[in-house]
């Protein structure tokens, strides 16, 4: 059986950073150390407002890191443009509010379909892979088909965050089939958002799950114990989980 992959996104070191203004704590050197711990790769989200990732980030990883690229992006035209410009393996479109702490949801692709089908094809005719950060919803994952995406992440969100246990279970059943309708249709399914030590098992049990994006479980863990430990504590969880997947 595939084990799962692992992309550890470094926002966060990026946001340490920018509170002082610094040149320190440097991403890269994060995303180095995540590697050498067992991540598959390394994701960011370039955000509109910079409020983190830096525009130089994305040039000095893509110099610096051995697995690959995953930048999360709005489906802008100017983001369109460094993309095309940057050329990293990989491009998730995702939703993007100038106020919001963190994504909020997934990507409403039903409602914009036109445009994020043009957004799609002019990044895959690049070269790059692109996937679209979604809900677990049927419909969802049909206009990203329709889209021709070839890959999709699905909102752990709603699981992550519900605290009573049987609404947190009814939300991992509903991205157990989200995740089987989107491979029965030739996607490639991710998922993230919100996994932490505690709930990253269950979802790691699914089959047919390609990669979990981790980020802030990881790098808060980082604080304490080290990158290097953090990532292979969340390695080794996730293929736990994989070793005991349930089958769909």
């Amino acid at each position: 059986m595939r084990k799962i992959l692992l992309g550890v996104n470094i926002d966060h070191i990026a946001t340490i950073r920018q509170a002082r203004g610094t040149n320190y704590p440097n991403p890269v050197e994060a995303a180095v150390l995540a590697e050498a711990a067992g991540a598959d790769g390394i994701t960011v989200h370039l955000r509109e407002d910079r409020r983190h990732i830096q525009d130089y980030d994305i040039y000095a990883l893509q110099k610096a890191i051995k697995t690959r690229l995953n930048l999360e992006m709005a489906v802008t035209d100017k983001m369109i443009d460094f993309a095309l410009k940057t050329k990293p393996a990989h491009c998730c479109f995702v939703p993007e509010k100038r106020a919001e702490l963190t994504t909020e949801g997934g990507l409403d692709v039903l409602t914009n379909e036109v445009k994020v089908r043009l957004a799609c094809e002019k990044l895959q005719n690049a070269g790059m892979e692109v996937s679209l950060f979604i809900d677990a919803h049927e419909a969802q994952i049909e206009a990203a088909v329709r889209c021709k995406a070839k890959a999709i992440e699905i909102h752990t969100g709603q699981y992550a965050e519900v605290a009573d246990p049987t609404l947190q279970h009814i939300e991992l059943v509903k991205i157990i089939h989200a995740v089987k309708f989107a491979h029965d249709r030739g996607l490639i399914v991710n998922a993230g958002h919100g996994l932490h030590y505690e709930n990253v098992q269950a979802i790691a049990k699914i089959s047919f799950i390609n990669e979990l994006n981790i980020g802030h479980a990881i790098i808060a863990k980082a604080m304490m114990i080290g990158m290097r430990e953090a990532v292979k504590e969340m390695r080794n969880l996730m293929d736990a989980g994989n070793d005991k997947c349930q089958k769909l």
